[in-house]
């Protein structure tokens, strides 16, 4: 297991011996952490490098995840969805068997933390319990909430007013609520086996094993298999520079057990990519964290072209390895990526193929576009800051004379 020692060679002492100051001052209060699946998406991935490091500081933490059948995740991804301004139908009905299959979660969950800290909208009416056990409570929105469904979000926000504190990714996604909002933003672990340096060697074996040419360039988008990450705007994007440029494209994911879509999505894009030799379609476990980190390590540009995003954690990813980013302009992505600096923004399909061209035809700015991508991460975006965050939101909770809320 990492230990918090080894992040000072990446980030320095001063930051290492402040996440040590600061967890003396919660010492005594208990955090746990409530979210809808613990294997797959960006929201397990996170808790499963924060929590150990947040144990070796000495806070008491923990994690549960609510139980649902297949309807209720169902319904939830359509409330996913909706407050992406998809357009999806939901009935009054579905949304009170989502408020059932909390309030059966609520009436069986042990909740012994001091601090309760409830992960995205699947959990969020959880709140309800409150009313009998107290304690102090936070909504950490991990989605998208640029542009919600007014139907959904006026739904939603009757259960999110009653936290003491709503959590955002980014400063567009903030709402007109009661609740103090606080801006955090995700982050990338450097030492996990998603992020760590590879052997030049491993990274050419699982491109070989995959049957990718290596000396040939090679574009990859790293995402579950999900409507709003695009996968077949990627191809399309992908047909269009490969009439200018012979190149290779790689779609390689897999997906979360909170997501009925994922098998759906996957079968159109195998349908939209077949008869291309050069399109691979990689369908990943959840624990392919070093293959993943070889694709990315060994392709020439990595895109993410989201129609919705709630951060992007695949961007932090490519850049900390300095690989040029071809990423959409939607959610967190514009707070890793400055345009022309550390990565380039797209809007389309057109825009994004333009851009593959460009960095293709000029390998040294792609060259100088990572370089500047891994710096904004290491300043940014990595795991340090995010556990310095959540710190002083819990010591937010107990010292309020303290804290001036942005």
């Amino acid at each position: 297991m990492i230990k918090l020692g080894e992040y000072r060679k990446i980030v320095g002492d001063e930051i290492i011996d402040e996440l040590h100051l600061l967890a003396d001052r919660i010492s005594g209060k208990t955090i746990q952490n409530i979210n809808s699946t613990a294997v797959g998406g960006g929201v397990a991935e996170i808790l499963t490098r924060i929590i150990p490091l947040l144990k070796e500081l000495g806070v008491n933490v923990g994690w549960d995840v609510i139980k649902g059948d297949e309807k209720f995740f169902v319904i939830s991804k359509k409330i996913h969805n909706a407050l992406h301004s998809a357009r999806v139908e939901i009935t009054d009905d579905e949304l009170n068997y989502f408020l059932d299959v909390n309030q059966k979660n609520a009436e069986e969950i042990d909740f012994y933390g001091d601090i309760i800290f409830v992960h995205d909208p699947q959990p969020a009416a959880l709140i309800e319990k409150r009313n009998k056990i107290g304690r102090n409570w936070i909504w950490r929105c991990h989605i998208d909430f640029s542009n919600p469904n007014k139907r959904i979000w006026s739904f939603l926000k009757s259960y999110i007013e009653k936290y003491d504190t709503v959590v955002f990714s980014a400063p567009t996604f903030g709402r007109d609520i009661s609740t103090k909002q606080i801006l955090i933003s995700p982050s990338i672990d450097p030492l996990s086996e998603k992020n760590r340096d590879l052997p030049e060697k491993f990274i050419d074996s699982v491109f070989e094993g995959y049957g990718i040419d290596r000396e040939k360039p090679v574009i990859t988008q790293i995402s579950r298999f999900d409507y709003l990450k695009d996968p077949v705007g990627v191809i399309r994007a992908y047909r269009l520079v490969k009439k200018h440029m012979d190149c290779q494209l790689v779609l390689a994911g897999g997906g979360a057990t909170d997501d009925p879509e994922g098998k759906k999505v996957l079968k159109a894009v195998m349908e939209e990519a077949k008869q291309d030799k050069d399109i691979f379609v990689l369908h990943l476990s959840p624990a392919s964290h070093l293959e993943i980190n070889a694709l990315q390590r060994g392709s020439t540009i990595i895109l993410q072209k989201s129609l919705r995003e709630g951060f992007g954690l695949t961007v932090s990813e490519a850049l900390w390895k300095a690989k040029p980013v071809i990423a959409s302009a939607v959610g967190g992505i514009p707070l890793q990526i400055i345009h022309g600096y550390s990565g380039i923004l797209t809007h389309t399909i057109e825009g994004t193929a333009y851009w593959i061209k460009q960095l293709l035809s000029d390998p040294e700015y792609a060259k100088k576009l990572g370089e500047n991508g891994r710096e904004h991460i290491k300043d940014n975006f990595l795991i340090t800051r995010h556990i310095r965050d959540y710190l002083l939101l819990f010591l937010s909770l107990y010292r309020k004379e303290d804290i001036v809320y942005l």
